[in-house]
């Protein structure tokens, strides 16, 4: 890891990221891609120091009140956040000013902020959003190997029903020939399902390679799954889109089985109810705590 200090923190969009890089080694991760402009290793994670202070001074600065989203290029709970707890405080900065969270993960590190995530709901509106790609709790381990595996973050899933905060679940990505069928799909719905999520994002069955994490792609497969390199030159060559045979029969399940059970299932409405600002009690507001309060 190395330290930064960095000019801005929120994007345009309200999104923020307090890392820079991951260890969770995720085999066919877009942020590895040359097109970010990394100027270091992608598992030299830089961690941006003054992130917090960055925060404070634009919440204070905002004229109204917002969702705020991170997890989208880094993962907030990498393995690091145990030891610096950059997310932590970034978060109690959203809760003191008044502000709602939507927050993006893999790990079921983020258990640690359950206080804090559901203070924030209890005021506005918190939404913790899961990545799931495999049901096969073994296949997990190959393609994300240092992160919660997919029953671990089932299990963060349903304490967040539980406690009455919505998750939204992205399915992907699905990568041809390895876990682009029925039986998997169906397996993640069943998750969604009896975690009662809110909402579930699938653009698609497959996958996007481009510079930078195709290459870091093609060296797991070799490692992982002899030969299968090879199929993928031969049937792909080097599209950006890498859509899977299957794509239309399992998006069909997918749309069917979210309607049978009311789930969102519209991408665009997802991102709205995502970016939608919610103040549950007005009156509360007023009185949020100082940070000395949490």
């Amino acid at each position: 890891m190395h330290e930064k200090k960095v000019k801005g923190i929120l994007s345009a969009q309200n999104g923020m990221n307090m890392y820079r890089g991951c260890s969770h080694g995720c085999i066919y991760c877009d942020s590895r891609s040359k097109c970010y402009q990394m100027d270091h290793d992608f598992e030299d994670i830089e961690v941006k120091i003054n992130a917090a202070e960055l925060l404070e001074d634009a919440l204070r600065r905002k004229r109204k009140k917002c969702m705020i989203g991170t997890g989208a290029m880094s993962d907030p709970y990498i393995h690091l956040e145990e030891k610096i707890g950059l997310t932590r405080r970034c978060i109690e900065l959203i809760y003191h000013y008044g502000f709602g969270l939507a927050i993006q993960t893999k790990s079921a590190r983020i258990m640690r902020d359950l206080d804090l995530l559901k203070k924030i709901n209890e005021k506005t509106k918190c939404v913790v959003q899961m990545t799931l790609t495999t049901y096969d709790e073994e296949l997990c381990k190959i393609i994300e190997p240092n992160v919660s595996t997919t029953k671990e973050r089932f299990e963060v899933l349903k304490i967040m029903r539980d406690n009455g905060i919505p998750t939204i679940v992205w399915l992907s990505p699905f990568l041809p020939y390895i876990n682009d069928n029925e039986e998997n799909i169906r397996g993640l719905l069943d998750y969604c399902i009896e975690a009662k999520v809110y909402g579930i994002i699938c653009f698609g069955i497959g996958l996007t390679l481009r510079e930078g994490n195709r290459e870091y792609f093609y060296k797991k497969l070799d490692e992982h799954f002899p030969g299968m390199k090879e199929k993928y030159i031969e049937k792909y060559k080097y599209s950006y889109e890498v859509n899977s045979h299957n794509n239309q029969m399992l998006m069909s399940i997918v749309k069917s089985t979210c309607e049978a059970h009311g789930i969102l299932c519209d991408a665009n409405k997802c991102f709205n109810y995502l970016h939608t600002f919610e103040v549950k009690n007005e009156y509360e507001q007023l009185m949020l705590p100082g940070l000395d309060e949490l």
